[in-house]
């Protein structure tokens, strides 16, 4: 069963949130959740973090495909019948493919820091100096709560703008790491799960509901014109450029974020204020 949590009435219109590669709800901080007034926010946590069902590192008992329908079991699990769909990075490539797969259950899509054209050649991979960061990125001892925490706080470094809040994301990370079992699984299943949809992007076209993206202007991981071409792309999109911002979810970003949803699912996309 996946876990999920919510914030806010059932009775407002539901706003999906959906985190990245490795994420727990955690990542969605209660903070943010509490600034999408008049919305149902529903947060869960991913296959192999937090309090959802945990597989051994380097063999998920579910594929990418599963990922992919996993948001439509949290709104069932709910009642939901449609909700604003809200992803970052890998939660943003889930939000697509919800919105392309399933476009009755979505109000609006909001893709945050992600891709619908990874490794297209048209479009810049991740930075040199990213790459080689992340080879020299040492694991850490995954039988140490502490050590992971390390991990994690080094690895989102890499992805980050300046300055860099490391005790920021210490405090999400120590809330992680405590409510997941495995961290090894965490940080490698989703990438070993097999399946899935490997390219989606000459479907963008297909999306017809009202589509918002936001991107960092210096993601060393999905380079500013993986967002462009995604607004570009999808019919009547729009950007929002985040002002320096890398592949990350800083909190000084809250309050536009924030505003730039409560905005956007606010007018004729709101959807019933009885989701069930």
């Amino acid at each position: 069963m996946i876990a999920v949590d919510t914030f806010g009435s059932p009775s407002d219109p539901a706003v999906l949130l959906i985190g990245g590669v490795g994420a727990s709800m955690d990542w969605w901080e209660p903070e943010f959740c509490a600034l999408l007034t008049g919305r149902y926010v529903i947060r869960y946590d991913h296959r192999d973090t937090g309090a959802s069902p945990s597989s051994p590192p380097g063999a998920p008992d579910y594929t990418g495909s599963d990922l992919e329908e996993d948001p439509v079991r949290v709104l069932d699990s709910l009642g939901v019948r449609a909700a604003h769909v809200v992803g970052v990075s890998m939660g943003g490539a889930l939000a697509q493919l919800m919105t392309l797969n399933h476009p009755d259950r979505v109000l609006s899509l909001t893709a945050i820091s992600t891709s619908g054209a990874a490794g297209d050649a048209d479009l810049p991979g991740m930075t040199p100096s990213l790459a080689a960061a992340y080879a020299e990125l040492a694991e850490p001892d995954w039988t140490s709560d502490d050590e992971v925490v390390a991990y994690l706080v080094e690895a989102q470094r890499l992805t980050a703008a300046t300055p860099y809040d490391a005790e920021e994301i210490r405090s999400i990370a120590r809330i992680a790491v405590a409510r997941t079992s495995n961290h090894e699984s965490s940080q490698k299943n989703h990438h070993a799960a097999p399946g899935g949809t490997d390219s989606w992007r000459h479907r963008l076209g297909e999306i017809s509901v009202p589509t918002l993206v936001m991107h960092g202007d210096v993601d060393p991981m999905f380079q500013l014109p993986h967002g462009e071409a995604l607004a570009r792309e999808i019919p009547n999109a729009r950007l929002v450029v985040l002002p320096n911002t890398g592949h990350e979810f800083p909190r000084r970003n809250w309050d536009l974020v924030a505003k730039e949803i409560l905005e956007f699912t606010g007018g004729a996309a709101a959807g019933p204020r009885n989701p069930a």
